[in-house]
């Protein structure tokens, strides 16, 4: 029989909380959590609002060695992982090494690390980096910090596709579980929050300057102006079954089907990506999960907050669901969007959803935008097939999907 990935344990570090309990009670209460940026100076942007992590102190969960050599980025995978570790009962150190993996995704690297050594390399007297410069700023960084500090040695990665890396990530840890390794982590985090990362970003021309945080990122609204920038993210422990079975594990839900697709087109100012790639990296989610588009529970969409790609969107999910929408929700206004953090963060979303019974009700659209006419969640309810598909767009054309079957509700909990 052919290994089956579960999810037992989830890590969440974002603008929303510390710990997978305090993001469940932002989203259950639909509470903004966007504000200021506070990480630098923003004041010369036309973009100063983001989404940060709250009362983060990196020093809880990596020492001074770690905490000198890397990223706020990989601080934030240092504390995500060990939340995951901890919510699956599994110890710090490998007991097996080469049967424990970690793969996580990564767009930007270490943003605030570099900006420090080059602001030091060209204004400072010394003219010089620190010798980390070379490696805390690398995309892979993160993994290769914690395959090394909790000695996993198995075959491990670093998947490179913007927002669609985050759920790329499950999907590599699924595939490595089939391929014989026991546990793997998978997930993202992210911090695009410096003063380089943020004229980077504005350079799209799809961040918002709105210039109030409640009404900043609107995505599928009429008043939708572009998204805000955000840190964090979700780290999840990807078990296979019997192993997590044999010692009486907890398991949230099964990654059951992924598809990925590419536009072979850059983003443009101009471009909206292509809802028929998009819809077909869709297809083949629900295809290898073995799953009839009419089963699906919830989705979860990208929610770029674009008014185009928001249509776009629209598009491609009406394509696949037809007359027969699944309920939509979204929790990325009340974060920000994290890039590969923000759709490992839905996936943490869903599973929670799952394990509290409840599908939590969509943080917007007040009004709906011509064109993005989809059922979205106005209220909170129970699951009923208990199948979510979560869906991630990439800059320059990169589409991801994946089907969530979740496990039974914890014991007590209620809507």
């Amino acid at each position: 029989m052919t290994a089956r990935a579960v999810v037992t344990g989830i890590g969440v570090v974002a603008p929303s909380g510390v710990g997978a309990d305090a993001h469940w009670r932002t989203v259950l209460a639909g509470t903004r959590r966007t504000g200021p940026i506070t990480l630098f100076d923003p004041s010369g942007y036309p973009t100063r609002f983001g989404g940060e992590v709250p009362d983060f102190a990196a020093d809880g969960y990596a020492d001074g060695r770690q905490l000198v050599q890397t990223d706020r980025w990989t601080h934030l995978g240092f504390a995500a992982t060990r939340l995951a570790l901890a919510d699956a009962g599994l110890p710090e150190r490998a007991p097996d090494p080469y049967g424990y993996a970690v793969t996580l995704a990564s767009s930007s690297g270490g943003n605030l690390f570099g900006q420090r050594e080059l602001q030091r390399l060209w204004g400072g007297a010394s003219r010089t980096v620190g010798a980390y410069q070379s490696i805390a700023w690398f995309y892979a960084a993160s993994v290769g910090q914690l395959s090394i500090h909790h000695q996993f040695k198995g075959p491990s990665g670093v998947l490179v596709a913007e927002t669609a890396g985050g759920l790329d990530s499950l999907a590599h840890a699924a595939r490595a579980v089939r391929r014989g390794t026991p546990v793997v982590i998978a997930g993202a985090t992210e911090c695009p929050l410096s003063p380089y990362a943020l004229a980077c970003q504005l350079r799209s021309g799809l961040l918002s300057d709105v210039a109030d945080p409640e009404r900043a990122y609107r995505p599928f609204d009429a008043a939708a102006s572009g998204y805000l920038p955000a840190e964090g993210g979700a780290v999840f422990v990807v078990e296979e079954l019997g192993h997590a079975l044999a010692r009486g594990a907890r398991v949230y839900g099964e990654v059951s089907g992924w598809g990925a697709t590419h536009d072979a087109a850059h983003t443009t100012a101009d471009s909206a990506g292509d809802p028929a790639q998009y819809a077909r990296a869709m297809r083949l989610a629900l295809d290898r999960a073995g799953v009839a588009a009419a089963g699906i529970d919830v989705v979860l969409p990208d929610a770029l907050g674009v008014p185009r790609y928001d249509r776009s969107e629209a598009e491609a999910l009406r394509a696949v669901f037809a007359d027969r929408p699944p309920p939509v929700t979204t929790q990325k206004p009340l974060t920000g969007r994290a890039y590969q953090g923000g759709s490992a963060l839905d996936v943490a979303t869903a599973l929670l959803a799952f394990a509290h019974d409840t599908l939590p009700a969509s943080a917007g659209p007040d009004e709906v935008a011509d064109g993005c006419e989809l059922d979205f969640l106005r209220a909170h309810r129970r699951p009923r097939s208990r199948l979510a598909l979560v869906c991630a767009r990439g800059f320059d054309g990169f589409n991801s999907a994946l089907v969530l079957r979740g496990a039974a509700p914890m014991r007590g909990e209620a809507p």
